[in-house]
């Protein structure tokens, strides 16, 4: 397929994270971009001032008229039910029909392509890799999964020779990546609806790998069943960061390379997850060939991702940060950033639950995880794609969990829930609709200051 030939790219489910950075690419290079999603969201007003054209019904009359088979390209989720009439339209009609996954696989083939897999650190660190190699005037367009706090988007450069692309493992998707130089940040057990157990996925994570032939190009986190250059902290690797200190609420710290020793690097976003998301992008950089004064003075301006610890509230009574995380690890990784940075106040952590399947197959983690705050507040889960369970509520996760300061909470009761709590620290979390509720969480806190 020749995306030259293509003169209008649709998109089915625009409004998706990943699909609205691809939106803003084929846009930026001068497609005509149109598209469907179920309901506005601030990423589809986003694009709406952009100049796309989005509509949030599933109706076949609101395609553009002249959007023709040869000469469109149609973009779909893995979201969007079979069912939807839009999507059987073009099929039907016999359009080039591709996932988000293919598409950039298309896109990657054709460039020096850094793609960034792990079922944790993903969006963070190809974010971080992004700015690096942007800020280093590198002719990049990096592909990523947030809103990077610099560029207020996430889509970062507009370059033609080389990618930076988050390697997503759900459903096989990074399989369709042509990598250069990749790394894998972790390979816990999720997606269970799609692989079936943790061997499967580990499978999956080797055959990504393996499309680096040359393993000096491999960056894998220190004990992960791949080959390749190691990344730790505070152990023996190939590339490790030590030294660890807190200076000014940031963490500025050592990293022993293969070839030297690089000092006192200063980067601001808090918790070890972060720092190892970092190194990865440091080590990649490195690699690349960057020189070391671009690197770390990329790192030390890197403002963070929107809900990735996002600070909402940031005063001397009260602490609000919003953060995507809806995995058990996740969690424990926010609890950990929030425990080291205020060690003697009182946490609530709110969590939407994402989707049936992931409750299932994790609730025992979950609750575990989530124990260990000093509060929590439980929301319904949140469907995504899926159907209701037999028995998998929020109400069944919460009688699991080993703490009394714990209750159930709708949308609607949230706000004066949050308000009755004592805690100086107050966390949401999730992968939800719960981002849309943090601006009016965010206003009635600072009501109360």
């Amino acid at each position: 397929m020749n995306l030259n030939q293509i003169h209008n790219v649709y998109f089915i489910g625009i409004g998706g994270i990943g699909m609205s950075a691809l939106a803003r690419y084929f846009k930026a290079i001068g497609k005509n971009v149109s598209g469907y999603d179920k309901t506005e969201t601030e990423l589809t007003i986003d694009l709406q001032q952009l100049g796309i054209d989005i509509h949030f019904e599933d109706k076949i009359d609101l395609i553009p008229a002249d959007y023709y088979p040869e000469n469109t390209l149609v973009i779909i989720t893995p979201a969007v039910p079979k069912t939807h009439s839009e999507w059987n339209y073009f099929l039907e009609r016999d359009y080039e029909v591709k996932k988000r996954a293919e598409v950039l696989g298309i896109i990657t083939k054709d460039t020096f392509c850094f793609a960034v897999a792990g079922t944790h650190g993903k969006t963070t660190t190809s974010s971080i890799l992004g700015h690096i190699l942007y800020q280093s005037g590198v002719d990049v367009t990096a592909f990523v999964g947030g809103i990077v706090e610099n560029y207020n988007s996430n889509l970062i450069g507009n370059g033609k020779t080389i990618t930076v692309v988050e390697a997503d493992e759900f459903d096989r998707s990074f399989l369709h990546l042509h990598p250069d130089i990749a790394c894998v940040t972790s390979m816990d057990a999720d997606h269970l609806d799609i692989y079936g157990d943790k061997s499967a996925i580990e499978a999956s994570f080797t055959e990504f790998a393996d499309k680096v032939e040359d393993k000096s190009k491999l960056f894998v986190t220190k004990g992960l069943p791949l080959k390749g250059i190691t990344c730790a902290i505070n152990e023996a690797a190939d590339f490790s960061a030590f030294n660890i200190r807190i200076i000014n609420s940031q963490y500025v710290y050592d990293v022993k390379t293969p070839t030297e020793t690089l000092e006192n690097i200063e980067f601001g976003l808090p918790g070890k997850h972060n720092l190892m998301n970092a190194l990865m992008a440091l080590a990649m950089a490195k690699t690349f060939g960057l020189p070391t004064e671009n690197i770390t003075s990329a790192l030390r301006s890197f403002k963070g991702i929107k809900r990735r610890f996002s600070y909402q509230i940031k005063s001397e009574k009260l602490i609000y940060i919003d953060d995507y995380a809806h995995h058990p690890t996740e969690i424990n990784a926010v609890h950990q950033a929030v425990r080291e940075l205020y060690p003697n106040q009182k946490v609530l952590a709110i969590f939407q639950p994402h989707l049936f399947s992931r409750t299932k197959d994790f609730a025992d983690d979950f609750a575990k995880s989530l124990a260990a705050f000093d509060e929590i507040i439980l929301l319904d889960i949140y469907p995504a794609r899926e159907l209701p369970m037999e028995g998998i509520t929020s109400s069944w996760l919460m009688d699991k969990i080993d703490n009394l300061n714990k209750k159930l909470a709708t949308k609607k009761e949230l706000i004066q829930t949050v308000l009755e709590s004592e805690a100086t620290v107050i966390v949401t979390i999730g992968a939800g609709d719960i981002g849309e509720m943090v601006s009016t969480i965010k206003k009635a806190l600072n009501e109360t200051l």
